[in-house]
């Protein structure tokens, strides 16, 4: 009888869940559809590529909701068995309180792992597939950043004409063995640089070990200087804010692939925020199901949905604006930057044991 009772919570409680996930994702559809088509107003394509192109991006999307939706999705399927006298049965049965929070918490925490480990590395190939796709759709090319086996490549349009540069190897702040072509508007070559090493801080880029050569008169002359400045759109900051999409990195490369990378060039304060905030997923999904439980399961009487439904939204509101201003304080420096990702966690987790003696006494 108590692994029926069992298989009867479970069953009802991921369906809840499954329900408003396949809510969000519909919704999602409809409002990043519009944004798709959008974009695809003026290119000759067919419905199908937008509503292709959203079906895979909403997703990723969907995950970033999953404390709030498990948080909803709980809050509904507690009123459920209160108010059809479901969680009394239970009760009869030998299912306390506390008994039936730690199954659906302890629920959503292992649901959190799986997600992370099985579907977040589909849903990252999902969206760097989407931004591959609509990269080669934009219309705005007169400026591009990219990665890829070669190094690292960027196309400036000037002035005078176009700059392309190359370099080999990045770290941090600079750019190792660099390659900078300058073209006139006709696209024909008339300068070369050359450059050992390069510092990108800022907007004033500053070469050393440099070799230049300059098309005069028909002929290539070869300069050399031990310094020499260039000025360029392109920082070491808004270079590396190009790639910081932690949407197209799933956990696993994270945690197989960290040390790497970082020798291709992704910022460490980036990579340090999107591990931690992946970590703390199943930490959040097993803390909202718990508040959830709390809320809800402190009277057995039939009471309004409505009164419920507003506390639930008005919650999720606090709890989104507070992780939020924990993030910020952590990227401007006012915290470290893993304490806070793990802050609201930890005072949630400080509720959670407040509330869970109370259901406990109930």
């Amino acid at each position: 009888m108590k692994n029926l009772v069992l298989n009867y919570l479970l069953k009802n409680f991921l369906k809840t869940f499954l329900m408003f996930v396949l809510i969000t994702y519909s919704f999602g559809m409809i409002l990043n559809l519009f944004e798709e088509i959008e974009f695809f107003k003026n290119i000759n394509v067919s419905i199908l590529k937008p509503l292709m192109l959203t079906s895979i991006f909403v997703p990723s999307m969907v995950i970033k909701l999953l404390p709030f939706i498990i948080f909803i999705s709980s809050m509904w399927f507690m009123i459920k068995i209160r108010n059809n006298k479901d969680l009394l049965t239970l009760k009869v049965y030998g299912y306390s309180n506390i008994k039936i929070f730690f199954i659906l918490a302890l629920t959503s925490f292992i649901l959190g792992w799986l997600i992370l480990i099985v579907v977040n590395p589909i849903t990252s190939s999902m969206v760097k597939y989407y931004e591959k796709t609509k990269s080669q759709y934009a219309r705005d090319i007169d400026h591009l950043v990219t990665f890829n086996n070669n190094g690292l490549w960027i196309k400036e349009n000037l002035e005078s004409g176009d700059r392309v540069i190359t370099a080999l190897k990045t770290e941090k702040l600079k750019l190792y063995d660099v390659t900078i072509f300058h073209f006139n508007d006709s696209y024909n070559l008339k300068e070369k640089i050359f450059a050992d090493e390069v510092n990108i801080e800022s907007n004033e880029w500053k070469l050393n070990g440099v070799i230049i050569f300059e098309l005069i008169d028909g002929v290539f002359k070869r300069s050399k200087f031990d310094t020499y400045n260039i000025k360029s759109i392109y920082d070491y900051e808004k270079i590396t804010s190009l790639f910081n999409n932690s949407d197209t990195m799933s956990f696993l490369d994270l945690i197989i692939d960290y040390k790497r990378l970082l020798k291709s060039g992704y910022n460490e304060r980036f990579l340090t925020q999107s591990l931690h905030t992946m970590l703390s997923l199943p930490f959040f999904l097993f803390l909202m199901t718990a508040i959830a439980s709390i809320l809800t399961m402190n009277t057995l009487k039939k009471s309004d949905n409505l009164r419920f439904i507003i506390l639930g939204l008005i919650t999720s509101v606090l709890v989104y604006y507070f992780k939020d201003l924990s993030v910020a304080l952590g990227q401007t420096d006012r915290i470290p930057l893993a304490l806070s990702i793990w802050a609201p966690i930890i005072a949630l987790s400080l509720f959670t044991f407040i509330g869970v003696l109370q259901i406990n006494e109930k």
